[in-house]
């Protein structure tokens, strides 16, 4: 075998003792033709005759083990199998049983021509991650397609002191095979060989039409194992519009156990943390801001920007954070570190917190799955003031205002870190102010239109604005919005590809304000519109101003068996105005067509003011935010939605052509009216 080294991190020897055993006659034995792999190969599907995949945990270990053989009868296929990169943890061990392949009835051993190579994950490191992740490159030389290749390998991960938690706590869940494999034979074990006992709980299995079964609990004792065997196997999931079944194994344990294990390793951080030892000088800074208002958004302000976000992958294996006196010696952290040095903060300006356990990833799942500390991947703050809760991500930057300002972050499962507690819900939400609150007026006078648009974001939207002002070249933030006029005032049906830079000429757009307490960004647009009508095919003339961002596609187009449309719009109020020196027809249906939507999850109003030379509309939209909308609720919140999208998210006006007989067709067309 060619390879670099042969080290701890890789090796080549025989399985574990818990894991299979298999000759080469019993390989060959496998890999049998029939009705079902020939089916698959004139589908032009590759096929995998047999997968036998083993996961094993014990109290001092996490292991995975497979054996596979599979056909390279597409070259894409075939190319994948050639190069095969394998990430590892820190203290895992990736361990090469064999690597053949069968070709025209003889089993070659290809060993001797694999090279193998120890690299950093280079996909790990950079933007403030630290890893020490290695990454196993593996090169096979001399596969040909229509080899039937044969991998058996293990990834052995021991654990270190730094994996308390995963010694202490299993978990791991199997989810349903890529849907484009056929398996002749598909196994899957999992193996407990730890003093505690493991559930499992089996979601999202169908029936044979297709619904979906109760949710199974069940319990492996030490020594006991879950199977799954299939033959001639396809997983037809839809996974555009289904959840694929998954079976959740974790320690046995409640909500309430696992919050009693995980608090006082929080408690004995802070216990011994002192602001005053540790950061006299940051203590002088909050003793001279006078409010306390104002010393919240500094606190929350300064372990944001001050202190670096460092991603420490290996730290983040296990829950024990970093001292506080350490993060704010070494001005960096990862999300614990940060989220614990705020909190110490925030009890010396005597506002109460408490540090939250999340993932943002998952956060769907997390009420299907079984109660485990290592569902969670992220830590944030939960601040408690003014008989309000609020959420602080202490990993974020640039983020402004002082607490009812600040961005909100939309999740819905936490575990707070105190004792005795069950899984917390985030509850639904209305914001207090409007994230886009909005003013444009179009004015058309001899042909040639002046077009001013203002808005005042706020919350989310002033961050994300701010950043992106920052961080973006000015001439593609005004083709930006050059854009987005081309489609609102209909151009693209009157003068598509026409160069957008010369329909709006002289296109500017400034920062009019930045407030960083209120959290409100302020930009203001202007341009000239040579000929701003749109004309249609037979000549007739409009001013139209339809903004499509106010139309939730996303629920109008949302299609999922499975998974509820989560919903986290915005606040928003639009004051849209056309104005123009030609007659109109102010009795044109979508001219004067008003609308009010009052649904459960949201409220919707478009009113107008309409006068002989142009209108006004004002909209305004108030979502109740972060939940799930249930099922039987859904089809009404989709046809509320379609209710705006039709022709409720702007205004449009018919210009009166002057002349004797376009007065008499404008005159006709009332009467059929």
């Amino acid at each position: 075998m060619e390879q670099a080294i042969q080290s701890e991190i890789y090796k080549i020897q025989n399985p574990e003792h818990w894991a299979s055993v298999i000759t080469d006659n019993q390989l060959i034995d496998c890999i049998k033709e029939s009705e079902f792999s020939q089916k698959q190969a004139d589908e032009g599907r590759d096929y995998c005759y047999f997968l036998d995949k083993i996961y094993y945990t014990s109290d001092n270990e996490n292991s995975e083990y497979a054996c596979l053989a599979y056909t390279l009868n597409e070259p894409s296929n075939l190319e994948r199998a050639s190069v095969v990169d394998v990430v590892l943890e820190e203290n895992e061990t990736y361990v090469i049983h064999r690597i053949s392949v069968l070709r025209d009835g003889v089993l070659v051993d290809k060993i001797p021509d694999t090279k193998v190579k120890i690299l950093d994950s280079e996909n790990q490191s950079g933007g403030g991650v630290l890893s020490s992740n290695k990454k196993i490159n593996i090169t096979i030389k001399d596969l040909r397609l229509y080899d039937i290749l044969i991998m058996e390998d293990s990834r052995i991960k021991i654990f270190t002191e730094r994996d308390f938690l995963r010694k202490e706590f299993s978990r791991y869940v199997w989810v349903g095979p890529d849907s484009y494999w056929a398996y002749g034979k598909y196994k899957f074990t999992f193996k407990n060989d730890r003093e505690k006992t493991v559930a499992y709980k089996k979601t999202f299995f169908r029936d044979e039409d297709g619904n979906v079964l109760e949710p199974q609990i069940g319990y492996l004792k030490k020594g006991e194992q879950y199977v799954r065997e299939e033959e001639n196997y396809i997983n037809f999931v839809d996974s555009n519009r289904e959840v694929s079944s998954y079976v959740d194994f974790a320690t046995a344990a409640d909500w309430k156990e696992l919050s009693n294990y995980i608090s006082p390793i929080y408690d004995a951080i802070f216990d011994k943390s002192s602001l005053i030892e540790f950061a006299p000088d940051l203590v002088e800074k909050l003793d001279k801001i006078g409010h306390q208002e104002e010393q919240l958004q500094f606190a929350i302000e300064y372990v944001q920007n001050h202190i670096n976000y460092i991603y420490n992958a290996d730290e983040m294996n296990g829950h024990k954070p970093q001292e506080p006196a350490v993060t704010f010696a070494n001005k960096q952290g990862d999300c614990k570190a940060k989220s614990v040095l705020l909190k110490v903060i925030l009890d010396y300006i005597g506002v109460d917190s408490s540090i939250i356990l999340v993932n943002f990833g998952t956060d769907f799942y997390i009420k299907y799955y079984l109660p485990s500390l290592l569902t969670f991947n992220h830590v944030i703050v939960k601040i408690n003031y003014k008989e309000e809760s609020y959420f602080v991500d202490a990993t974020l930057r640039d983020e402004f205002g002082l607490i009812e300002n600040r961005g909100f972050i939309f999740f819905l499962h936490y575990l707070e870190v105190k004792p005795n507690l069950e899984l917390q819900l985030k509850p639904p939400h209305r914001f207090s102010y409007y994230a886009v609150d909005e003013k444009s007026e179009l004015v058309a006078q001899q042909n040639v239109g002046k077009l001013k648009l203002t808005t005042v974001y706020k919350g989310n939207r002033a961050n994300s604005m701010r950043k992106y002002f920052k961080n973006t070249n000015k001439r593609e933030i005004i083709d930006s919005w050059n854009n987005f006029f081309f489609y609102t005032l209909n151009y693209t049906n009157d003068r598509n590809g026409t160069d957008l830079r010369k329909i709006f000429k002289d296109a500017v757009i400034e920062i009019v304000s930045d407030d960083k307490k209120l959290n409100e960004f302020k930009v203001e647009y202007q341009t000239t519109i040579e000929n701003p009508y749109y004309s249609d095919d037979k000549n007739n003339r409009f001013l139209m101003y339809f903004d499509a961002n106010i139309v939730k596609n996303r629920v109008r187009d949302f299609i999922h068996k499975d998974i509820s449309f989560w919903h986290n719009f915005d606040n928003e109020r639009y004051e849209i105005t056309l104005v123009t020196d030609q007659k109109i027809d102010i009795s044109e249906k979508f001219t004067v067509q008003e609308s009010s939507v009052s649904n459960p999850y949201f409220d919707y109003v478009s009113r107008k003011k309409i006068h002989k030379n142009g209108g006004t509309v004002y909209i305004d939209s108030k979502p109740l935010i972060n939940l799930e909308i249930p099922e039987k609720d859904f089809e009404a919140f989709r046809e509320a939605h379609n209710k705006v999208a039709d022709s409720n998210y702007g205004i449009g006006v018919d210009i009166i052509e002057d002349g004797l007989l376009n007065k008499l067709k404008f005159n006709f067309k009332k009467l059929v009216k």
